[in-house]
């Protein structure tokens, strides 16, 4: 098995690496390879899957008090990676591990999972607030940051455990992913103090970083100039989402925190249907791609949020054309 690391710094040339959003709760493993097998045809150096933290609902009694009900809506990390690794036994896949709503022994036993499974890439992230909530909690034992999270992985990589009813525990070998945000993430004070996070990730054993979503290339420029300014010197792959429907315009700034280039919104309002919206989407993708492998970047990263088409035109057009 390869590390994401040794991929990118043994590659000839850029390439193209692909996220997955896993299905929901109660659909079979064909959703998740119908979403999958598409992408294969460019032969990817590793497949990235998200992962999402389990949420409450509260359930009505018959007597009119409520039940809290913890409810997993989509299937387990460590299913979604059998699965794949059953079809596909040589594609290197990357699974998200998230502090949210985990105690810490619990990610220690998701990552001990994944190790007795020969997985040894992970992207390590905080994750987001649960839904109604404006910012992320930890659990009182779990991890508030996940550049914690990355010290534990680089521990766990030499051999020690946080749980002491191991007894000479094998030393994991975990390569090890962060997120970024050429924008800043919202919650930073200012760009400064999220690189000085980003850093501390990196300080912490993370070994690559792959960018949050972006639209407009200088921004990601600036950024990857920042983070060289501050010692920063891992490789840092960008991340791209085309646009598929006219609704994206307003609902990823929400979603994301980001902004989108008004020469990008201006072509989407115009477009008189979703389909030309699709499209305007992918032109300005493939524009994107062109310009950051120009750049020099080592990888371009496609958020496909389990409907390849568009990104498969995308990669068509930019790595095979």
């Amino acid at each position: 098995m390869s590390k994401v690391i040794e991929i990118l710094k043994e590659a000839e040339h850029p390439f193209a690496s692909f996220e997955l959003v896993p299905p929901l709760k109660g659909s079979d493993v064909s959703q998740l390879y119908g979403s999958l097998d598409p992408l294969m045809q460019f032969h990817p150096p590793f497949i990235n899957i998200t992962c999402h933290r389990d949420e409450a609902e509260y359930v009505p009694n018959n007597d009119g008090t409520f039940t809290k009900m913890t409810i997993a809506k989509r299937p387990s990390t460590i299913a979604i990676v059998a699965a794949i690794m059953r079809r596909y036994p040589e594609l290197e896949i990357v699974p998200h591990v998230i502090c949210g709503g985990a105690s810490s022994s619990k990610v220690e036993s998701e990552l001990l999972d994944l190790h007795f499974l020969g997985v040894n890439n992970v992207v390590a992230l905080r994750g987001d607030a649960l839904p109604g909530q404006r910012y992320f909690t930890a659990e009182s034992d779990g991890f508030a940051h996940s550049s914690e999270l990355v010290k534990m992985i680089s521990e766990l990589n030499k051999g020690k455990y946080l749980d002491p009813t191991v007894k000479n525990g094998i030393a994991t070998d975990f390569c090890v992913g962060v997120a970024a945000y050429p924008e800043k993430h919202f919650e930073a004070a200012n760009m400064q103090t999220d690189i000085s996070y980003l850093k501390k990730k990196v300080d912490a054993g993370a070994d690559y970083i792959i960018t949050q979503m972006f639209f407009d290339n200088q921004l990601f420029f600036r950024f990857e100039e920042q983070c060289r300014k501050s010692g920063i010197t891992v490789p840092i792959i960008p991340g791209l989402k085309p646009i598929s429907t006219k609704r994206q315009i307003d609902l990823l700034p929400r979603s994301f925190h980001l902004d989108l280039p008004q020469e990008l919104v201006s072509k989407v309002r115009g477009a008189s249907s979703n389909e030309d919206a699709y499209n305007i989407g992918i032109e300005w993708a493939i524009e994107q791609s062109r310009e950051l492998l120009a750049h020099g970047v080592p990888a371009i990263h496609y958020y496909t949020m389990a409907k390849p088409d568009n990104v498969c035109q995308i990669v068509k057009e930019v790595f095979n054309g």
